[in-house]
């Protein structure tokens, strides 16, 4: 049983360095709180320090939180700390009623029928058709995908592993990029084959063996940089096989769901490059899906820029798990 907008719901998205908490009370959201996660031993202490500073005694109802990793049973082993987010431990121990444990990617897929114009660039495409699934891909650490269903008034977040799934080849350099990688990695699966930090790296190496260039070495960072100051000629090459890349995969999970009411780009990577993305191969790429190019003609690309889309899609979630 829920209990409606007007409680005090407390509001995370927990990563592996860093841990941000808000309070929502009547519908509005407060300050967001910032939290190193090695000050804390636990995310119980860290929780606790929280609302002991921002409560002002009262006690949350409920709790939804938002962790970088896989959650199975309401409950998530970070990957890059020593956390445990456990919402069946958490709910007792601080006396909520109840606690949400939410892989950070389904999260970011409930904020999307939110999200307004400002927070999003348009990448092409028609205007979605409304009530169809709302897909996210993000390229960040590694590479995110959730979908978002609606059917009969109820929504559903669809948690996927789809950055492991196998890099496809669309011509034959990035056939050769791929036999490069797969030399070194074994299965170059989509994620450390291309979308993601460490993917951009490997395919930057990979460019620079296959065309005979000794390139010197450069984080995901460093690659985005001499690409965009044209600097680098590989680095520049990279930054444009990532984006063709991307609008392949894009178009590949878009019709794989049937997310015709629009795919959206998230993660930490793209909106540096958002004006190159633009320009890029990416929608092209995007559509070329042969006899089905006009089924993706008409779905709309867009890039994420909120900044705290997360928290949009913590209280879509408790919005809708409220009555």
């Amino acid at each position: 049983m829920g209990i409606g907008k007007s409680g005090t719901i407390l509001l995370a998205d927990i990563g592996g360095t860093n841990a941000r908490f808000a309070l929502n009370r009547n519908d509005q959201t407060g300050p967001i709180d910032y939290v190193k996660v090695a000050d804390f031993p636990t995310v119980r202490e860290a929780i606790a320090d929280v609302l002991a500073g921002r409560s002002g005694g009262e006690q949350p109802q409920r709790a939804v939180l938002a962790v970088a990793g896989p959650v199975t049973n309401n409950r998530c082993v970070m990957t890059n700390s020593p956390w445990v987010i456990d919402g069946n431990e958490l709910q007792p121990a601080l006396g909520f009623d109840s606690v949400h444990v939410l892989n950070d990617f389904e999260v970011v897929a409930w904020s999307l029928p939110a999200l307004q114009p400002a927070d999003l660039i348009p990448l092409g495409g028609g205007d979605g058709l409304p009530g169809e699934p709302l897909l996210v891909v993000g390229p960040g650490t590694g590479f995110g995908v959730s979908c978002l269903i609606e059917r009969h008034g109820s929504r559903l977040a669809v948690v996927t592993e789809a950055g492991h799934a196998t890099l496809p080849a669309e011509n034959e350099r990035e056939e050769r990029v791929i036999a490069c990688l797969r030399r070194r990695l074994g299965h170059v699966s989509i994620e450390r084959g291309a979308l993601s930090g460490s993917g951009l790296q490997n395919l930057y190496e990979a460019l620079g063996e296959i065309d005979g260039v000794q390139v010197p070495h450069r984080d995901a960072a460093a690659i985005t940089k001499a690409a965009l100051e044209g600097s680098c000629p590989v680095s520049r090459a990279t930054l444009e096989m990532f984006c063709a890349i991307l609008g392949s995969v894009a178009g590949n999970l878009a019709v794989t769901f049937g997310a015709r009411g629009g795919v959206y780009i998230a993660g930490g990577i793209v909106p540096r490059f958002r004006e190159f993305l633009a320009a890029s191969a990416f929608r092209a790429r995007f559509e070329a899906k042969g006899r089905f190019q006009d089924y993706l003609r008409n779905i709309p690309t867009r890039l994420v820029i909120k900044p705290d889309a997360s928290f949009v899609g913590l209280k879509m979630f408790a919005d809708h798990t409220a009555d």
